[in-house]
């Protein structure tokens, strides 16, 4: 049998001397440039079938975190939907579990995520834009009303201000009387990323964390089925990093809440099993499948090898994705449908374990009811029509798809080395080396993009006339109702109650108690979430990123 050598000079050459190669950027989106063909002499190297690979469900899970995958049970499909007031939003959230959804995924506005009142001046003209409002607890339970917290997962996209908005969600749970041993859900509460990506920080890193790793602490012991963390690639890989950038930086921020729950006295095998992630789903089908893979593989080796974890559940990577909204342009935009199922398939192939799937108008506003029907409906049809969920892991043994885990692992495990040497992940963020490694990369797509050099279709080749599609606006309105919610609570609450519980979550943070027990009562009193941002910056004082030059 011919070597791979042998076969690209005898056969390959010739080949292309006759139809040359086209003048196309085969490079992948993290810059990797793969080689015509890939064999068995790829692997002979650097790869151990057993070592590696192995079986879906025992360690490395290179081939998936659960034996059975999606024979046994489907991924959670979980859409992405907030919007306008919390009766809004509870009614979208009734219509998509109407449509066939498993799971709800809670988008909040900028003032929420910010730690705003919805009545602050300067929430001013964002509320309930970008999502839902939710300023207490009063907010939670309407937006919640007539969802069972025992039986439908909910997950919510909340970082600076987590520990009151999960607090206010447990609260509305235990006055509607359930088992919190019962409830399950996520929380992002993935702060690292914002001072890497997203920029929604309220106060410095140091207590920031610490903030999270009082929930490592407590979350187990009273929610022992949510999941506390889910670290977030999502916004760094949107904010113009790679694949590899997202995976390695992603990864370091794992690592470091795992290093600094350690320092805490917690027990690795304790809180570990309950660490999720939050994947980016982009353009480059094999490159994403591979990153899915790699992730896992890295996250079990350095969990067991470095940090000494007994527990396999500790080992393993159990992740939520989601399709880029980046790639997804305003052009053209039927054409996101396309762009939406190939990156879903990807998603599914790496072995997620739920997905949001973008809506084709995302670019444009916050999905109409009938876009995020039909992002939803291509869920499904992956599901159920493409038989891609009746094997496990039906690419393993792929020659070019273990290289590229391979190549994708190695490249992420070098970034991940050189943070650590700079002294971990906040001394980075100190040091602009995040934002510099980033900002390097996006800038190396726009100008292949501007070249001509990578073809978006509809943006820079095969241009048309901009297709008209029906949008979702905001009505104003919902400002001044939230306004008047926000009075009304105010003015019913038990004053002395509330102040009890805002002193209680200020002493707490004083003298470096865990802070969950606090902000679970604030939430009971109906102190407000802008209330309790603030009795906390005068603990901890306000974050302003350094400039960079």
């Amino acid at each position: 049998m011919k070597t791979k050598n042998q076969w690209l000079q005898s056969v390959y050459a010739p080949a292309t001397q006759k139809f040359p190669e086209r003048k196309y950027n085969f490079k992948t989106l993290s810059d990797l440039d793969p080689e015509p063909i890939y064999t068995q002499d790829d692997l002979a190297q650097d790869f151990d079938v057993e070592r590696d690979l192995g079986y879906p469900g025992e360690y490395p899970f290179t081939r998936g975190v659960q034996a059975s995958m999606y024979r046994g049970r489907l991924w959670t499909m979980r859409m992405f939907a907030g919007f306008g007031s919390a009766e809004q939003t509870n009614e979208r959230f009734h219509a998509l579990l109407k449509a066939g959804q498993t799971g709800l995924s809670t988008a909040f506005d900028l003032p929420t995520l910010m730690g705003y009142d919805s009545d602050h001046p300067f929430s001013r003209g964002e509320v309930g834009k970008c999502g839902v409002a939710v300023s207490s607890l009063a907010d939670m339970e309407i937006l919640f009303q007539g969802i069972d917290p025992e039986t439908v997962t909910t997950s919510m996209t909340i970082n600076s201000p987590a520990n009151a908005i999960w607090a206010m969600y447990i609260a509305n749970a235990q006055k509607q009387g359930k088992d919190l041993n019962k409830v399950g859900g996520t929380i992002q509460n993935d702060i690292l990323k914002e001072f890497i990506a997203q920029k929604e920080f309220i106060y410095p890193p140091a207590p920031s964390v610490k903030l999270v790793i009082d929930t490592f602490e407590w979350g187990p012991r009273v929610l022992p089925k949510w999941n506390f963390i889910s670290v977030s690639g999502y916004h760094i890989r949107e904010a113009g990093a790679t694949a590899v950038q997202e995976l390695a930086f992603t990864l370091a921020d794992g690592f470091h809440y795992v290093e600094k729950a350690i320092e805490r006295g917690l027990d690795i095998d304790e809180f570990a099993p309950r660490i999720s992630f939050f994947w980016d789903v982009h353009n480059d089908f094999f490159e994403e499948i591979a990153k899915f893979r790699a992730a896992r593989r890295i996250w079990a080796r350095q969990m067991r090898e470095r940090y000494g974890a007994k527990n396999p559940k500790s080992w393993m990577l159990r992740t939520h994705a989601q399709t880029a909204g980046v790639s997804l342009p305003a052009q053209q935009p039927l054409n996101n449908i396309a762009r939406v199922a190939i990156q879903a398939l990807a998603a599914v192939l790496g072995g997620t374990q739920s997905l949001h799937t973008d809506s084709y108008d995302e670019a444009l506003a916050l999905p109409t009811e009938e876009a995020a029907t039909i992002a939803l409906r291509t869920q499904q049809i992956i599901a159920y029509e493409t038989g891609v969920a009746g094997v496990v892991d039906p690419l393993a043994g792929s020659y070019y798809i273990e290289k590229l885990t391979n190549d994708i692992e190695a490249a992420a495990m070098g970034y991940i080395e050189q943070i650590r040497a700079l002294g971990g992940v906040e001394v980075g963020i100190d040091a602009g080396f995040f934002q510099a490694e980033m900002a390097e990369a996006a800038y190396r797509y726009q100008k292949e993009v501007e070249s001509k050099d990578r073809i978006i279709v509809g943006v820079n080749d095969f241009v048309q006339d901009n297709v008209e599609v029906p949008i979702q606006l905001i009505d104003p309105e919902v400002e001044r109702v939230q306004a008047q919610r926000l009075a009304r609570v105010r003015r019913e609450r038990d004053p002395n109650r509330a102040q009890s519980a805002l002193d209680a979550l200020r002493d707490a943070a004083v003298t470096g108690a865990n802070t969950m027990p606090a902000f679970l009562e604030c939430a009971h009193a109906y102190v407000t979430l802008g209330e309790q941002m603030d009795i906390l910056k005068t603990v901890y004082g306000e974050y302003t990123e350094p400039v960079m030059v």
